[in-house]
């Protein structure tokens, strides 16, 4: 089998990729949804595929794993190897997890990201009050939510005073402050997310999406704080998300002086940027993002060895939309038992379900998902129901 084309369209801000071969099988693979300024650099990686075998995934992403880097750079590499997965799943007839070693489970779990312009919520202890009720009645029963919140979330702006910092309003990437958090801000921010636990109850599982802008003392007495809360993690205070290094020495100082686990991860790309993390125990819990880790075998490997050094896994992917949703499923279903979650892709429009074949709505039940087996991925676009969403200039993606 050959590669003979590589297509990527933007559906909706979602850069769709789609990867044809000489014996009609099709892959396809989504990279996160507020991307859509990586389409060119996915097509600039068509002269190193086409021509290529599809289904020997690792000798093809030998060739364009140097194209890659941290977020959001290693995105369109990852997503290619993702898409090859598709094919080579579908060659064989086989969902992809069958080609990672099998599952060991028939269900995996998801937690939810609640943003609070979802719920319709500031950033006052009332508010994050009827944002954990809001979260209990999402449809899904959705047993674990992450709570987006300080540094990772608007209370920046909206608190005055929060930090000692200069507050940006029109900066050109997410989450640009830093600095050294106030006593009447560090004090309502600790209110906020414990008003938020306490709602939720011990029958939920809450973890706190903080940064990353954390100086390393005000992020330990944050953790500090709200260990009688008995979260799951505190993600990214230090760095994360956009950040293109990780710190695990400064993170280390932290994640050892505080019984509250300490989250990072999903800005890195592959495996190896990983092994200071992991191997110095510099935190308890790793985020990868199949999105953006250079794929779910990436994903895998690190799990793998995460879990040699007894640290848990957290997969990200709350943009990864419809394909990133099946993808991680998939790549979870086989991971060991430090799988703690995966977090659910609920940033995408409900008409996805319309224009893919595979899911049956919404496919969370009692915050599990059942493992298809289907082959591949298990989700096709569907040609005739897309092209009403493809932009003028993407009119041939089908072609």
């Amino acid at each position: 089998m050959k590669i003979t084309d590589i297509k990527c369209a933007v559906i909706v801000n979602s850069p769709v990729i789609r990867i044809t071969t000489d014996e009609g099988i099709t892959g396809w693979s989504q990279i996160e949804t507020p991307k859509p300024y990586l389409q060119p650099i996915v097509l600039q990686l068509k002269s190193w595929l086409v021509g290529q075998d599809p289904v020997n995934v690792e000798r093809v992403m030998r060739r364009i794993r140097v194209r890659g880097g941290f977020k959001p750079w290693g995105a369109a590499v990852s997503a290619i190897e993702i898409a090859l997965w598709d094919i080579a799943g579908k060659a064989a007839g086989l969902p992809i997890y069958r080609l990672l070693g099998g599952k060991v489970r028939d269900q995996v779990r998801t937690y939810r990201t609640l943003y609070h312009h979802e719920a319709g919520v500031g950033h006052t202890p009332e508010d994050y009050v009827r944002w954990a009720e809001y979260g209990k009645a999402l449809p899904g029963g959705f047993t674990m939510f992450k709570l987006p919140t300080s540094f990772h979330s608007s209370m920046v702006r909206d608190f005055p005073n929060f930090f000692y910092g200069e507050v940006q309003r029109d900066a050109p990437f997410p989450y640009p402050h830093k600095g050294l958090i106030t006593q009447e801000g560090f004090e309502h921010l600790v209110a906020c997310v414990t008003a938020a636990k306490e709602t939720l109850g011990k029958g939920y599982g809450m973890a706190v999406d903080a940064g990353p802008g954390y100086l390393p003392h005000d992020a330990l007495r944050f953790a500090k704080a709200l260990e009688p809360l008995h979260l799951l993690w505190i993600e990214d205070m230090i760095t994360g998300d956009y950040s293109p290094f990780v710190n695990p020495d400064v993170y280390r100082d932290v994640t050892h002086a505080t019984t509250t686990p300490i989250h990072t991860g999903e800005q890195i790309y592959l495996r190896q940027n990983y092994k200071a993390l992991i191997e110095s125990h510099a935190v308890n819990v790793v985020g990868p993002d199949p999105c953006d880790v250079g794929g779910i075998a990436e994903l895998k490997w690190i799990a793998e060895h995460a879990d040699l050094h007894g640290i848990a896994m957290a997969p990200h992917g709350t943009a990864n939309g419809i394909f990133g949703l099946a993808s991680l499923i998939q790549v979870c279903a086989t991971l060991p038992d430090n799988l703690i979650a995966f977090e659910y892709p609920a940033r995408f429009e409900p008409f996805w379900y319309d224009i893919t074949e595979g899911f049956d709505g919404m496919p969370v039940r009692n915050g599990l998902i059942d493992v298809p087996d289907r082959p591949g991925l298990g989700v096709n676009l569907v040609p005739e129901a897309a092209k009403a969403y493809l932009a003028e200039e993407d009119a041939d993606f089908f072609d």
